[in-house]
């Protein structure tokens, strides 16, 4: 006899990257910032360490969605933070999408969507991206209460152009949700629909570009109206005292930010024309990692397997369309380095066992 719901019985839910108990290891897996946060942030988590953290936090974290509105030039009644933003997907999948209402993401993108359509026995509308990752003409369905869209997209690293997006959230009868976790990394971004739309939510982290996984802070921008039936659902406080102010101090240094982003994409350039000069095929990057398909005869998850054996960890999808590539985050230029010298080395023929499986 079960005690779960059937739709909870039947799942499998979401499998988050490997995370080793010992630090020996160059982890490219998980896409974090190979690079420290800011010093502020250290101080000011420093500072509220204090007999204050007896007290329950600001249950809206009201300082930190004045900062973000200041920083993103808009107003602190259209943010609402959340304990990273996947506690903030949780909190629009429940505030919008029930029992089999339609829940609309294009495929290969981020699997927690479809986790959560399935926590709320609602109907997953996986729609497969065309082969260079662009939306297929029947990416929109009649009826969706929510549409998820990562933009970039993960674990691609592709751009949709946001004059499509915007084309799509006037089409669309429910919300669009426009995860824009690695905008940072990426040329353009979408939060001029916020004003646009009255169906647009943008969703953006601190994980990623202000190097604060650790941490759980992540942000949500949309029209007033939207935020506050949100702010129905989410926990009372669900977000810690520690983690507004890390936030707080994050935000009022850009320069380092900034510079810590143009490392990244330096090296991710060194990285793309290392790969496709090695014969892989490497999609156009806009994030804070590459996602490689392997040359015909050349097994992904083998290869993955090696460069674990040599302390190296990589990302493999056991999954359709993603089973014959690697997700390589982008390390320090010297992490990179030593990457790129061991699957030169895993490439030669005397290490031939990489071959024996095909991965197309």
């Amino acid at each position: 006899m079960s005690y779960f719901r059937p739709n909870i019985e039947r799942m499998s839910g979401y499998i988050p990257g490997e995370q080793p108990k010992d630090g020996i290891y160059i982890k490219l897996n998980t896409n974090e910032n190979p690079y420290p946060p800011s010093s502020r942030v250290l101080h000011a988590i420093n500072e509220a360490v204090n007999e204050n953290l007896r007290l329950y936090p600001d249950p809206v974290a009201t300082a930190a969605r004045i900062k973000i509105a200041n920083v993103l030039g808009t107003k602190p009644e259209y943010v609402m933070a959340g304990n990273g933003s996947d506690d903030l997907l949780s909190i629009i999948i429940r505030s919008f999408a029930g029992e089999g209402d339609k829940v609309v993401f294009p495929y290969p993108s981020y699997m927690l969507y479809k986790t959560l359509a399935e926590l709320q026995d609602s109907t997953a509308c996986n729609i497969d991206f065309t082969e260079d990752y662009a939306l297929p003409k029947d990416f929109l369905i009649k009826g969706a209460k929510v549409t998820f869209l990562a933009n970039p997209n993960s674990p691609s690293g592709t751009m949709i152009p946001s004059q499509e997006i915007s084309r799509i959230a006037s089409q669309i009868d429910g919300v669009l949700v426009i995860d824009e976790a690695y905008a940072d990394f990426a040329e353009d971004n979408c939060l001029s629909l916020v004003e646009q739309h009255r169906n647009v939510l943008i969703l953006r982290t601190l994980s990623k570009s202000y190097s604060l996984a650790g941490i759980r802070l992540g942000f949500c921008i949309a029209q007033e109206s939207l935020i506050q039936g949100m702010m129905k659902v989410k926990d009372s406080y669900n977000v810690d005292r520690l983690s507004i102010a890390a936030v707080v101090a994050a935000l009022d240094d850009q320069k380092s930010m900034k510079t810590h982003v143009e490392k990244i994409k330096e090296t991710r350039l060194h990285l793309m024309k290392s790969l496709q000069e090695m014969g892989f095929f490497v999609y156009p990057s806009q994030t804070n990692f590459v996602l490689a398909r392997c040359m015909r005869g050349i097994s992904a998850h083998t290869l993955y397997q090696e460069l674990k054996s040599r302390k190296i960890l990589v990302r493999y999808f056991n999954l359709r369309r993603l089973d014959d590539c690697l997700r390589i985050t982008i390390g320090t230029r010297e992490e990179i380095d030593i990457l790129i010298q061991h699957l030169k080395e895993l490439l030669t023929t005397k290490h031939s066992k990489i071959s024996n499986v095909c991965c197309r």
